[in-house]
């Protein structure tokens, strides 16, 4: 803050070119190189039908060609950005290695078509997270935020085997597949385990309530590693709905209940966020909001739509984590913004909404037809305008110049989401389902109309007035005890290890 003087303790920066061992530069070009190689894949899939397979073992398909290039990209970026971060740390190389081997398995997951396979995968994608979030392993804190987090995903591993288990013991195939082909014939208890173990560990993997708990308690990871999580790994859940979104759309009850938990952690994501002081754990519970938004789209049987906002949140994340330093503003405390609720405010808000909800009907034509297309319009106007008013609110902009600047960075933002949502679909064309508009009920529109009242309460602040709330929401945003660090000593000391 202005006024304090303390005797400076910044150098120069690292050179990674003299202090890093050659494992980085390595490891960084090789990813690159992935990445050059799935962008050849992903256009020889769109112009030649490109789709090579091992029988039983592998299938390359849309999402396939289309998750390389996401994974490898992030991945490029995230070792880049390590080479200075990481360097002279005695766990750099250690860190590349994980980041390269996290970036491997998902690769390989993602092209994985035995059901054993893609089991393990996704119980070795969970463990190198793991490893990568206590990567600091002389870190007390950090070595138990990497148990908590090995906790959940072995969790999350043991229900996606009692899926694989029920889905091989119902249709006999070994397969993803197979499965797939043999999904109109699922039902009775089998399907149901499988359904609801699906359900659970995509749950626990995109960090949904009731469990986001290990995401709250991994701010002791690297900042490169925190942006591969927020922007790749809780992906993992949209994928894996997508991947058996065959066996999950058997049945209208289940996907409306996939509905309801997206909602409800929609909501308690940006009702966590208000309480959270740091910039790291603000955007952990965002992560948590936005991957609600995205199970909302799977559960409304447009499982293309979820790819492209675990995508397009996964860029947004990136950014965001990457360049937290700069999010601090060393400033004294000032009086806080106020709620916006004036007349000309909401008039303005409403027009610029229903503007971009054609915007993307247009584009798209979903949401012209009384289904479930009509809640997706919805939402995905809903959550796009939230995020331009968002970051219009943060800019140093006068309240006249605001209301202006709104429709200006909301318009193209939905524009550029519906013109990739479409060619995302595209790509997924070839999957066994990707578009299935479940019908749309009374139970789809109490849930999407007490969804809007209780998000319009939040953004007039009436969860403020309550005392007890604050409370329940405090005790419900912290991480677990073992993870907090009560000294800067003691993350200075673990940062140094």
């Amino acid at each position: 803050m202005a006024g304090n003087s303390s005797k400076p303790t910044v150098g120069a920066l690292p050179d990674t070119a003299t202090d890093s061992s050659l494992v980085p530069a390595a490891l960084t070009w090789l990813v690159w190189s992935l990445f050059a190689a799935s962008v050849a894949a992903l256009v020889a899939r769109v112009r030649l039908g490109f789709a090579p397979e091992l029988p039983g073992v592998f299938a390359v398909d849309g999402l396939t060609v289309l998750m390389w290039v996401v994974v490898s990209f992030f991945g490029g970026i995230v070792l880049s950005y390590s080479r200075r971060y990481m360097a002279g740390s005695a766990h750099e190389t250690g860190f590349f290695l994980a980041v390269f081997g996290f970036a491997a398995t998902v690769m390989t997951l993602v092209a994985a078509d035995h059901l054993a396979l893609f089991g393990l995968l996704w119980l070795t994608m969970g463990l190198v997270m793991a490893k990568l979030i206590g990567v600091v392993d002389g870190w007390k804190q950090a070595r138990a935020a990497a148990a908590v987090a090995r906790r959940y995903f072995l969790a999350s591993g043991a229900l996606l085997g009692v899926a694989l288990a029920a889905l091989w013991w119902a249709t006999g195939a070994t397969t993803v597949s197979g499965v797939a082909a043999s999904a109109d014939a699922l039902g009775g208890p089998a399907w149901l385990v499988a359904a609801v173990a699906l359900v659970l560990a995509a749950m626990i993997q995109s960090a949904l309530v009731p469990f986001h708990g290990w995401l709250l308690s991994s701010m002791t990871a690297p900042t490169p590693a925190s942006a591969l999580m927020h922007a790749g790994f809780v992906n993992a859940g949209g994928v894996l709905l997508l991947r058996f979104a065959p066996v999950v759309t058997v049945d209208a009850g289940l996907m409306l209940g996939i509905v309801a938990v997206g909602a409800a952690s929609a909501l308690l994501g940006k009702l966590l966020k208000t309480v959270r002081p740091d910039v790291k754990s603000k955007l952990a519970c965002s992560t948590v909001g936005q991957m609600g938004f995205m199970i909302m789209q799977a559960g409304l049987g447009f499982f293309g739509a979820a790819i492209t906002h675990l995508i397009l949140h996964g860029f947004y994340k990136a950014y965001h984590f990457l360049g937290a330093g700069g999010e601090v503003e060393r400033k004294a405390p000032g009086k806080a913004a106020g709620h916006e609720t004036t007349p000309v405010g909401v008039a303005v808000t409403l027009a610029t909404g229903l503007a971009g909800g054609a915007t993307f009907v247009l584009l798209t034509g979903k949401g012209t037809s009384v289904d479930a297309g009509l809640l997706l319009a919805l939402f995905v106007t809903f959550t796009t305008l939230h995020a331009a008013r968002g970051a219009v609110r943060n800019a140093s902009l006068p309240a006249s110049v605001r209301y202006g600047a709104v429709p200006l960075v909301f318009l193209p933002a939905i524009a550029v989401y519906a013109l990739v949502y479409e060619a995302v679909s595209a790509v997924l064309s070839g999957l066994p389902v990707v578009t299935a508009p479940t019908e749309l009920t009374a139970l789809h529109v109490l849930v999407a109309a007490a969804f809007l009242a209780a998000y319009a309460a939040i953004e007039a602040g009436v969860h403020e007035r309550s005392r007890r709330l604050y409370v329940a929401l405090l005790n419900g945003s912290q991480p677990s005890p073992d993870t907090l660090l009560t000294n800067t000593a003691e993350y200075d000391d673990g940062g140094v290890q």
